[in-house]
């Protein structure tokens, strides 16, 4: 059975085929630029890139070069669309609506719609793709797979916010959380290397990239997460600010004369380690000028790393120890110097980290010494073939 896998952006488009018989990743590709000049496709197979430029208006047209591109005679992986079984897309944003994957239906749609104000910049993109899918590979069965879903089994008197009530009653403002389908993957994931039943199991999750956030799993359910109503709240990011008093949102605004737009730029895209060190919200540029003693660089780094240490101190006391942190995502699995800074100093929570096995990249890996209470775990993510089986269990429930 395969499964394709969709994930689309405002202006660019993820795809991947998934055999699911072994779970082998048949192909993927990026497209990029959908509706201003320089669009291109970069596809990948047996390890080999296969790049195209071609103008495309809209996610139509990327759907299609898609669809082209993997039944295509030279680099394709199926002879007609027809052979895949089913498209799963992801989707960023369900509100309270969808608690797991569903197949997509008109309704599903218009609840996606009306879910639009809760994630303005994924879920209109996530909406065009699905509807171009409709329309170019007719009956395929279409399975939206929400980011998130998996954090609607936190408690309500976690995920309610200290406002008047009536918010939460007219427009949805609670906690939501967001990184759902990586946290999915990666607890599955967490249970069968310690070898316990996701519901004898406590973990403590962070998914560090550029967009960065910590779980707290107990007893196999989402308990807690970092991100909030958007994924602006939380622990710091590349671009965004994670957590702050909110008074100095109409501070500034007053101070600087800002409209509406303009501070939501500046707490989105213009904040983070981009906003503190001045050079860039990637880590490796702030290495680099860390290293050439740029003191608002290293600043950005230590204010990151103290960050994320508060979130997994924090979940640790709320789910009353855990059975192993885990780290993923591109920082998470691939920065032994951010592991080592966010777990030392947390030996007296039962948190040994082994400095040699710490310096794993991008593996699976026990980083935690033999007789530290709780494991510290590296887990690479796998999204998109989380999305994959999940269409698939999807498709057999019909």
């Amino acid at each position: 059975m395969k499964i394709l896998v969709i994930n689309c952006g405002s202006s660019s488009l993820k795809y991947q085929v998934i055999d699911m018989n072994d779970e082998h990743m048949m192909c993927k590709g990026t497209i990029e630029r959908i509706g201003v000049e320089g669009s291109n496709l970069v596809h990948k197979k047996d390890g080999q890139a296969f790049r195209v430029e071609k103008e495309l208006k809209n996610h139509l047209d990327a759907i299609n070069l898609m669809i082209e591109t993997i039944t295509s005679e030279k680099v394709g992986v199926v002879k007609d669309i027809h052979e895949i079984d089913a498209c799963g897309h992801r989707v960023v944003h369900a509100g309270e609506k969808y608690n797991g994957s569903v197949t997509i239906t008109d309704d599903v749609v218009d609840a996606l719609i009306e879910c639009s104000d809760l994630a303005p910049l994924h879920n209109p993109a996530n909406i065009l793709g699905i509807k171009a899918c409709e329309e170019l590979m007719g009956d395929i069965p279409q399975v939206g797979v929400f980011d998130s879903a998996f954090h609607q089994t936190i408690p309500k008197e976690v995920y309610m916010y200290a406002l008047p009530y009536e918010y939460y009653e007219k427009y949805g403002v609670r906690r939501y959380g967001f990184h759902g389908i990586s946290y999915s993957y990666v607890s599955k994931r967490a249970c069968e290397i310690l070898g316990k039943k996701p519901e004898d199991t406590n973990l403590v999750m962070s998914h560090l990239g550029g967009g960065s956030t910590a779980c707290a799993f107990m007893k196999g359910k989402s308990y807690d997460t970092s991100t909030g109503f958007t994924p602006l709240e939380g622990v710091m990011m590349g671009t965004r600010t994670g957590d702050f008093d909110p008074s100095i949102v109409t501070y500034i605004m007053e101070k600087e004369g800002l409209s509406i737009d303009e501070m939501n730029k500046v707490l989105n895209k213009q904040s983070g380690l981009l906003g503190i060190s001045g050079v860039s919200g990637d880590f490796r540029d702030l290495d680099k000028a860390s290293a050439e003693g740029n003191e608002r660089a290293k600043l950005a780094i230590d204010m990151f790393c103290y960050r994320v240490k508060s979130y997994i101190g924090r979940y640790l006391a709320e789910i009353n120890g855990a059975d192993a942190i885990v780290f993923t995502g591109g920082i998470g699995e691939n920065r032994p110097d951010v592991r080592r800074r966010v777990c030392q100093g947390l030996s007296n929570l039962g948190v040994k980290i082994d400095l040699e096995k710490n310096q794993v990249m991008g593996k699976e890996m026990i980083i935690s010494t033999d007789d530290s209470p709780i494991k510290i775990m590296v887990i690479p993510t796998n999204e998109e073939l989380m999305i994959a089986r999940e269409t698939l269990m999807t498709i057999k429930e019909r």
